[in-house]
């Protein structure tokens, strides 16, 4: 089948193989039966998805196998492959071998809009960043659909709107390295690149092969789209090379940005006041740094600066993101599941002057966990370890902070309330990803603030 010119792509009574029956498989499956193609969806895991989802795929004519790949994943025109499965698996080596074009969700999803997209992607931020953009968005004269890496695949967006698209929807989408592996059309009108730091060395050979796959993200883009980036970031100023229109932010003085800040104010390129600091809703530089991607972003869309401020005013943060969960006895508890590389947890402990007692652990990426100790010196008091990476995290940390590991997240939960005292921080921040021990970073958020808020007033 060829896919080489995006507006002649028909996929109708074409054969289609899915591979990956989570939310990205599952949504870009029922895009494909919408769209007439006959799907055969492949499951290396015994179980996956939900039962209705399964359920009702077949019984609109999807044929499902679990438990394994089988042959009949290469009888097909096009592979779709969802992100969780890496470039080196042998049965993407060998579809390619049999000149089986693939394409990831998010390549899917794009070919059937042509209305704005603006994508988000680095190391650290995306989720906020592009949440705070779509609250923004819809202070203009948007219609604001969020999707991608935040939780809701681009494809269950674009099949909602298949046959009546607003037109002047404008799609706000978080990007990770994954969803960029496999992508032939894809182009933002907008990117955004908040910043480049090593992460998921467990699936790329160097932090310079995750880098080549994070900035295909602007391979496709022209003059006419442009590249919002930070400036701070000399690692990713590096790595951007693109037609593209460039729209900088940074928090020291740019006079080529949209924004700049003092120490009390943000103003506007014309120098005037956009927000006094002490009224922006979020505390910590990174967050300030995530509000002017954002706002810069937005001052391309032509979003008025009275709907900008006001997002910068109100915006209250995203779940398992340094989220607070609860004080008990004068201890404060924060859910950062979604730290899931060294530079988030470092995030995090910059973000608190007071001692904290850290729990980390889960299945680690290649990371160094002594990279902590910097941030962590002076401030973290305990550090509670679980999951696959526990030993290793132990062992890296043992020499400069008391380590305890535990087997479960309501045993470390537990723990840390027995060992902290008035005024300390018992944080979630976890370094790792979670699917040793959690379907994904929201279900393992979800079971620490269960277990929170399951604790007695007794340490005992």
């Amino acid at each position: 089948m060829d896919i080489g010119i995006r507006n002649q792509i028909d996929l109708k009574d074409r054969k289609v193989t899915v591979i990956g029956a989570e939310r990205s498989g599952i949504a870009a499956s029922k895009l494909l039966i919408r769209l007439g193609a006959h799907v055969f969806l492949s499951e290396k895991k015994t179980t996956s998805g939900s039962y209705e989802d399964i359920t009702g795929l077949e019984s609109e004519g999807v044929v499902t196998e679990f438990g394994g790949h089988t042959e009949r994943i290469y009888d097909c025109d096009l592979m779709v492959v969802s992100p969780g499965v890496p470039q080196d698996a042998e049965i993407l080596i060998n579809a390619a071998d049999n000149g089986i074009p693939i394409v990831g969700e998010i390549e899917l999803a794009s070919w059937f809009t042509n209305r704005p997209i603006v994508a988000v992607t680095g190391s650290n931020g995306k989720t906020t960043t592009t949440t705070i953009l779509s609250e923004m968005c819809k202070q203009g004269s948007y219609k604001t659909f969020l999707a991608g890496n935040i939780g809701i695949p681009f494809s269950n967006i674009i099949l909602e709107n298949l046959e009546n698209e607003p037109q002047n929807a404008v799609y706000v989408l978080e990007i990770s390295s994954f969803q960029m592996e496999y992508i032939l059309h894809f182009k933002p009108q907008i990117a955004v690149l908040l910043n480049l730091t090593a992460d998921h060395l467990d699936r790329y050979k160097s932090i310079s092969d995750y880098a080549i796959a994070k900035m295909r993200i602007i391979e496709n883009m022209t003059q006419e789209d442009y590249i919002v980036f930070n400036d701070d970031d000399p690692v990713l100023c590096k790595w951007i090379e693109s037609p593209a229109q460039k729209a900088p932010f940074s928090l020291k003085k740019n006079p080529s940005a949209y924004f700049s800040v003092n120490e009390t104010k943000i103003y506007n390129d014309k120098e005037e006041i956009l927000i006094y600091l002490k009224d922006v809703s979020l505390p910590g530089k990174h967050n300030l740094s995530n509000f002017l991607a954002a706002a810069t972003a937005s001052k391309i869309l032509d979003i008025p600066q009275n709907g900008i401020q006001q997002v910068i005013k109100t915006f209250r943060g995203v779940p398992h993101r340094i989220e607070f969960v609860r004080t008990l006895d004068d201890a404060d508890y924060f859910n950062d599941s979604k730290a899931t590389n060294m530079e988030s947890v470092k995030v995090a402990l910059d973000s608190f002057e007071r001692p904290i007692i850290l729990i980390l652990g889960g299945r680690e990426k290649g990371a160094d966990f002594k990279d902590l100790i910097p941030n962590a010196k002076d401030k973290v008091k305990l550090t509670i370890t679980l999951g696959e990476a526990a030993a290793k995290i132990e062992k890296a940390l043992s020499s400069q902070f008391h380590c305890i590991q535990v087997n479960s997240m309501e045993e470390a939960v537990k723990t840390a309330r027995v060992k902290s005292e008035p005024g300390d921080i018992i944080l979630l921040s976890p370094g790792c990803a979670s699917f040793d021990m959690f379907t994904d970073f929201e279900n393992r958020g979800e079971v620490f603030k269960e277990a929170v808020h399951q604790l007695d007033r007794d340490k005992s």
